[in-house]
């Protein structure tokens, strides 16, 4: 009989995990409900849609994300092969045109003969034979069935937390009569669009947001806002000078209309391929679209601007990894089911797709007969990996960072010095492990 992978999601880690398995000579049957069904927050019917900003984070070493893609670049990963591929321009980060990414991912998976990819909505596990082996790649979008059967498969109550998409403005719409291009320090490629603020212009915006009518959320909506993608009226309400100390931070800019450094400083992020599209850093809302036009056209240089995409606010979905999974993202009671993507608490584009290599590496060895793989914890894959399967009764989504790296075996106190360090030793450790 042939030996067939379940992979529910074709996502960013369901993508990731077809190719791994499937480069391994083990066929694939990919699920994805669009284009039949859509959740809330997609709109187009290719595969690892992305739905919320176009950036993949830092590319730099000393980064902790942008070491994650190092190492993911190491194992061959597909999705961050072909972010490299479609990067636009973006300074000392890695962002990428959406529409060619996700459009480059879907071919490759479509091109790929031992992937198929099924248009299905999976709402019961009881479609599945008891010994085949599925990855449950939902994403943090998962529908509500099926969310519901994996809350009874799990023996544990949904997680949920929200999250917030950015607005979308075109280029050509932006006067730059005020705004100018150019990088925190004139460091980078000078590819930001910056939209300098006096204290009066940040004054007047600051009371319009935090005033401005919001989308009505529930009463355990309001508890369920995550720290890492907070909406950007819910972080001016902390205080008048939050903004400016966090996305409209004004450190390394000079104003070249005034020769000296703005109160605040908007910035926008290309978009698209072509540089027409560029979404407002920062700026993810739950604001409703009426109000995002009114209160965001009152940044300087957006008094005109034409918005292609409001924000939007959607529920993301993720189970208590510390007590259901193991560091192969296996269910602990159930060998055969594996989890990946963000439905398993890892947070951020990268972070997904790396537990979609993992799981779908060790799901096609098991089926295989051979040893799971078994990333070190010194690197930046297994330190985040260990981190959700370890008990934590405060879990929380975990992005890439070095603070959840083991200590280096000597003190280093310079912050540079010391991430470097933790980087190479992570890549040393990765090069020590045999991935066939």
């Amino acid at each position: 009989m042939e030996k067939i992978i379940h992979i529910i999601g074709g996502g960013l880690a369901g993508s990731e995990a077809a190719y791994q398995v499937a480069k391994r000579g083990i066929k694939v049957k990919l699920y994805e409900m669009k284009p039949k069904k859509y959740s809330s927050a997609h709109s187009n019917e290719n595969l690892a849609e992305i739905v919320c900003s176009n950036s993949f984070k830092s590319n730099l070493h000393t980064n902790a994300c942008g070491l994650l893609k190092e190492e993911l670049r190491q194992m061959d990963s597909l999705l961050i092969k072909i972010a490299d591929q479609t990067k636009v321009p973006a300074g000392q980060a890695l962002a990428v045109d959406r529409e060619k990414f996700s459009e480059e991912v879907t071919n490759a998976i479509r091109e790929n003969q031992n992937i198929e990819v099924i248009h299905k909505e999976i709402t019961d596990f009881n479609e599945f034979q008891e010994d085949d082996i599925i990855i449950v790649a939902t994403g943090p979008l998962t529908a509500d069935l099926l969310a519901n059967k994996i809350g009874d498969l799990t023996g544990q109550d949904k997680l949920f937390f929200y999250d917030a998409a950015a607005p979308i403005v075109t280029k050509e719409s932006v006067n730059f009569e005020i705004a100018f291009i150019g990088d925190r320090y004139g460091k980078g490629e000078a590819s930001y669009i910056n939209l300098p603020m006096n204290q009066e212009e940040y004054e007047q915006f600051y009371q319009e947001l935090i005033g401005a009518e919001v989308v009505e959320l529930h009463e355990f909506e309001k508890r369920e806002i995550f720290e890492g993608c907070m909406p950007v009226e819910v972080m001016a309400k902390r205080g008048k000078d939050t903004l400016r100390f966090g996305p409209l931070k004004p450190v390394g800019f000079t104003d070249p209309r005034t020769g000296k450094r703005p109160y605040a400083i908007v910035q926008l992020r290309q978009d698209n391929k072509e540089g027409t599209l560029y979404n407002l850093v920062g700026f993810q809302t739950n604001l409703k679209f009426g109000e995002q036009k009114r209160v965001f056209s009152l940044i300087p240089g957006l008094e005109k601007a034409e918005f292609v995409k409001y924000g939007v606010m959607h529920r993301n979905t993720y189970i208590n990894s510390t007590k259901l999974l193991n560091e192969s993202y296996q269910l602990r009671t159930n060998p055969h089911i594996f989890f990946a993507g963000q439905i398993t608490g890892v947070e951020g584009y990268v972070e997904s797709i790396m537990s979609g290599l993992i799981a779908g590496i060790n799901a096609a060895n098991i089926l295989q007969g051979k040893e799971k793989i078994e990333i070190p914890k010194e690197t930046m894959s297994g330190a985040i990996t260990k981190y959700i399967v370890t008990e934590n009764d405060k879990f929380q989504p975990m992005n890439a960072n070095f603070g959840i790296l083991p200590e280096l075996s000597e003190k280093i106190r310079d912050k540079k010095m010391r991430y470097e360090a933790l980087a190479d030793r992570a890549m040393k450790k990765l090069k020590e492990i045999k991935i066939e």
